[in-house]
């Protein structure tokens, strides 16, 4: 970067009035909102073109950061050394502040409002001035340009408003992208929590059950009961891969993002690869398939269907197996997994049995719940009932 100001640019062509101007860059401004352009990448790039605006002769952005420090993001034909001695300044620091805490433009002649860095720095260079201009929105002020100039006179009122316009859009846009940046950290956290929450519910039971096994196992091996430990000793293997197909599952789901096609799609991948890996064979009948959840939801059902299924192959010894989804009345939903094998079991310490409790976690999560009860016929099924949306489509 030079170390004197850049001069004004003169040209022999007819130079577009200030109106024209400011309408051509409000124009390229929406635009490249409406195209989804990084902010900051924004912030830089029509710098410039409002230096020539305004007919001053430096600028630069900053903007306000979440530790009260005005950050300096950009700058036009300012002295290196602006950079180093004035990167952060104060949230109330001089006409900055000023600007940002009233959301008005401010004016400072003589650098008045200004710090003893900026005076030092710029003063002997010929610029003496500086308009503050506040990128705002709806009251909440996020960043400010400073405009330098040579002239006491600055800017007119005229020139002075089609600045404050293309203040308050970029303000705009710095507003759209707090909201977005927020709600990326809501989402982070949402997902940690979730996360947290699967795999305490998916693995903590299986590890409590390991650790009420393991003095069973040891008592049985001290008595040289060799038939009470194999037993104990399998047990603990089933829960041992019960724990860690969940843990797999889990992070399959948060590696992995929901269909694109809906939930009607997530459940025959589903049945599909249920059917290819048990060997049991498999019949899907999908009653609503234009339901729509809500993301979180569908992963709920998702696991759910996952967990039945899984219980299925591990623990049924079937060889059929049926998931059917329909409306039970206008205000519910109705899944059901059932299967032609074994039947429930009787004793709920069994290995794999306290799956339910994590599917009835999962259906208390959708408002709704879950059942485990006994096929017509021979078999189990695992019925759950959840309100259905608001706008679910009726088919």
């Amino acid at each position: 970067m030079n170390s004197t100001l850049a001069p004004h640019i003169v040209t022999q062509d007819p130079v577009p009035g200030p109106a024209s101007t400011a309408t051509e860059l409000l124009a390229e401004i929406t635009a490249d909102l409406s195209s989804g352009a990084d902010i900051r990448a924004l912030l830089r790039r029509f710098l410039e073109p409002i230096i020539q605006l305004a007919q001053a002769r430096a600028g630069a952005v900053r903007l306000l950061c979440d530790d009260e420090q005005l950050r300096l993001v950009s700058e036009v034909g300012l002295p290196p050394q602006m950079g180093c001695a004035e990167h952060t300044v104060g949230r109330h620091c001089g006409s900055c502040g000023k600007a940002v805490d009233a959301d008005q433009l401010t004016w400072s002649p003589q650098l008045s409002e200004c710090g003893g860095n900026t005076q030092h720095l710029l003063a002997p260079l010929g610029v003496n001035h500086m308009l503050a201009v506040p990128l705002g929105h709806r009251g909440r002020v996020l960043g400010v340009y400073n405009l330098f100039f040579d002239q006491a006179k600055g800017p007119s009122p005229k020139v002075r408003g089609m600045l404050r316009s293309i203040g308050d859009l970029l303000g705009l846009a710095l507003d759209n992208a707090r909201l977005e940046a927020e709600n990326l950290r809501a989402v982070v956290m949402q997902e940690r929590q979730m996360m947290a929450a699967e795999v305490h519910d998916a693995v903590a039971q299986d590890l409590t059950f390991l650790r009420m096994r393991m003095p069973l196992l040891e008592q049985a091996i001290a008595q040289h009961d060799d038939a009470r430990a194999a037993r104990f000793m399998g047990e603990l293997r089933d829960a041992l891969g019960h724990a860690h197909g969940s843990l797999r599952e889990i992070i399959t789901q948060f590696r992995t993002p929901l269909d694109p096609l809906g939930l009607a799609q997530g459940l025959r991948n589903r049945v599909d690869e249920f059917a290819s890996r048990s060997g049991v064979e498999a019949t899907l009948d999908n009653q609503m398939p234009a339901l729509a959840l809500p993301p979180a939801h569908e992963t709920q059902v998702l696991y759910i269907v996952n967990e039945a299924l899984t219980n299925i192959a591990r623990h049924a010894s079937a060889a059929q197996a049926w998931v059917q989804l329909h409306r039970v009345d206008p205000s519910h939903i109705e899944l059901r997994v059932e299967d032609d094998g074994a039947g429930v079991r009787s004793n709920p310490s069994e290995p794999g049995h306290h799956g339910i409790n994590i599917m009835g976690e999962r259906a208390r999560r959708l408002g709704g719940l879950v059942s485990l009860l006994p096929r017509a016929g021979g078999g189990t099924a695992v019925v759950l009932r959840f309100p259905a949306p608001e706008a679910v489509t009726k088919t």
